[in-house]
């Protein structure tokens, strides 16, 4: 069915777009969840809760911008408003305290670099931290944006 359609009929409280809508996006919206949480059955929660927020708020989506966006920021606001919730962002050390552990790195060590060994890279860091990186790298969001959501703490941006 035409992305509008299922939009359409989401609105009109169809339980079949819904179903249909679930279907189609729950595989990418559940890689966004899992990005913000460590555990699976925490963004398997985060993706029921998303998809909540989506079906009661489907109402606002004004077709401006692309759907796929408007979700996404849906999904990504719900687990930043988990974090806060749990007090994850807030507990994550100093920058300053890290400043130190650098080291030089050689360039070619970078480059022999999986992608499966930079996602394990970055799911080690700090939750605020891969916070702000997956905020940054993957969803786009500028560092001022970062700084001016309520959830994140301002000294968590470096720019």
């Amino acid at each position: 069915m035409d992305e509008q359609l299922l939009i359409d009929g989401c609105k009109r409280g169809e339980a079949s777009a819904r179903k249909e809508l679930y279907e189609l996006y729950a595989p990418a919206m559940m890689s966004v969840c899992a990005r913000y949480v460590h555990d699976r059955e925490t963004a398997r929660d985060l993706l029921q809760d998303g998809f909540i927020k989506v079906f009661t708020k489907i109402q606002t989506y004004s077709a401006t911008g692309p759907f796929g966006a408007w979700l996404r920021r849906v999904f990504v606001t719900t687990a930043l408003e988990y974090l806060r919730k749990y007090d994850a962002l807030r507990s994550s050390a100093p920058i300053d305290e890290y400043g130190e552990q650098v080291e030089d790195v050689d360039a070619s060590v970078l480059d022999r670099l999986s992608a499966d060994d930079l996602l394990e890279c970055i799911s080690r860091l700090p939750t605020g931290y891969r916070t702000v990186f997956n905020l940054y790298a993957i969803e786009g969001y500028t560092h001022k944006e970062i700084a001016d959501h309520p959830e994140i703490l301002r000294g968590k941006i470096v720019s």
